[in-house]
């Protein structure tokens, strides 16, 4: 069996959620148990840190990790979706697990796991967690999957829990209110685990947080009181600069707007980490920061692909996501804006659409996933939106329409969905 042959088995054998959404989703964790009592727990034999939330957690998750790996400690990290490759999920110290291991895990464990007919997403966190045993990692930093309630991550019992935000996603699954949401993300807050909220949102989602931490016995830290960031500016070309009380000076080689949120939330989860045993001091905070993309290979956030003209993308995906990015395209130096966008069917579309810029020229596509709304359909909603432009067939085709109607003093952004980018980076890479 070839890595490709292992990998098209695994999206195809275990629906891939980021290709047909709903009908890959699997509620419940009986399938998640049985694979894990058949591999002996190995997620009890390696620390874990555990990172949900609506926007932002992927974020986090690759800066802890890079925080941790700067510090020494050998660090494995559990992430999706992937952008390029499958095994973009699943890294130690920044490298990706190897292709032989997919194959071999494949191979030799099929005849266990498919009268299960587990999701895509249980298979790969077996394996993740599997793997990151066999590599004898210190710690691992877990990003859960969909909600955290029943996300098959949460049979791990960490050092910490974070959850970044609660935005309005996955509304079909997790619920139609911020609430209801913030009940499903609040799951992984567990007895006698720390556990860390981002950004509270308003009074009703930080109800549903401190009832949760009450009932299960826990204490809770909002990282928006903790007052550890003193200032912070954003360069266009060289991120950010965050002044601190504890680490002093900060890097932020991630520039999305969003960052100073997520940078609030990782400096309150290093403290924690600190009184629970790590030893993570300053230095390692300002590498990890300072160099998160080299250290753990992330990609997609606000991520500049060319200078000439300026060519970024990011995967910001809903509403949340978005307000950021709206409001950076337009702060953002350029002469005129192109925009190349597409959305999958199951978000919500027109709400993301009546942020956009009236004023940019649009280049509207679809994702070659099955949940890719067709750029037809697309295009009319946008219409409606008085938001004008052509449709291309894939975001290869848009690109090159925007490169070359496109002035060197322009801005040319690629976005709208995770998947619009990876077609994007599949396009470059």
């Amino acid at each position: 069996m070839t890595y490709q042959e292992a990998t098209t088995y695994l999206f195809t054998a275990a629906p891939l959620f980021q290709n047909i959404g709903a009908g890959a989703y699997k509620e419940g964790l009986t399938s998640t148990h049985l694979l894990d009592k058949h591999f002996n727990h190995p997620h009890q034999n390696y620390r874990t840190i555990h990172v949900g939330g609506t926007n932002g957690k992927g974020s986090t998750s690759h800066t802890l990790a890079a925080i941790l790996q700067a510090q020494g400690y050998r660090v494995g990290l559990y992430t999706s979706p992937h952008l390029v490759d499958f095994r973009e999920r699943i890294r130690v110290n920044g490298e990706m697990i190897p292709q032989q291991r997919v194959i071999d895990f494949v191979e030799k464990e099929r005849s266990f796991f498919e009268p299960l007919h587990p999701s895509f997403f249980e298979l790969a966190t077996a394996l993740a967690f599997q793997y990151f045993a066999e590599m004898k990692v210190d710690v691992a930093v877990i990003e859960v999957g969909l909600g955290g309630r029943l996300d098959c991550t949460n049979i791990i019992r960490p050092d910490l829990s974070i959850i970044t935000n609660i935005s309005l996603d996955h509304i079909q699954f997790l619920g139609n209110t911020l609430p209801k949401i913030a009940y499903e993300k609040a799951g992984i807050i567990k007895h006698d685990i720390p556990a860390i909220i981002g950004e509270a949102g308003d009074k009703e989602v930080r109800t549903v947080f401190e009832e949760e931490a009450k009932t299960v016995g826990t204490e809770l830290t909002f990282a928006e009181e903790e007052q550890e960031l003193t200032d912070f500016s954003l360069s266009y070309t060289n991120g950010y600069t965050y002044q601190t009380k504890t680490y002093g000076e900060l890097h932020g080689q991630l520039g999305g707007y969003c960052q100073e949120k997520n940078i609030r939330t990782i400096l309150a989860a290093v403290k924690l980490l600190n009184k629970n045993g790590y030893d993570i001091d300053a230095k390692a905070v300002k590498e990890g920061v300072a160099n998160v993309c080299e250290l753990t290979g992330l990609m997609g956030r606000w991520q500049t692909l060319a200078t000439n003209p300026l060519t970024i993308c990011d995967t910001g995906h809903n509403v949340g996501g978005m307000q950021y990015i709206t409001r950076q395209l337009q702060e953002t130096p350029h002469q005129k804006l192109h925009i190349i966008i597409g959305m999958v069917n199951d978000k919500d579309v027109n709400t993301v659409l009546s942020m956009l810029p009236k004023d940019a020229a649009y280049y509207f596509t679809q994702a070659s996933v099955k949940r890719a709304m067709p750029v037809e359909d697309f295009s009319q909603i946008a219409e409606k939106h008085n938001l004008h432009g052509s449709c291309y067939a894939n975001v290869g085709l848009a690109y090159s329409a925007a490169k070359q109607n496109a002035d060197k003093n322009d801005l040319i952004f690629v976005g709208g969905s995770t998947f619009i980018v990876a077609d994007m980076l599949n396009n470059i890479l």
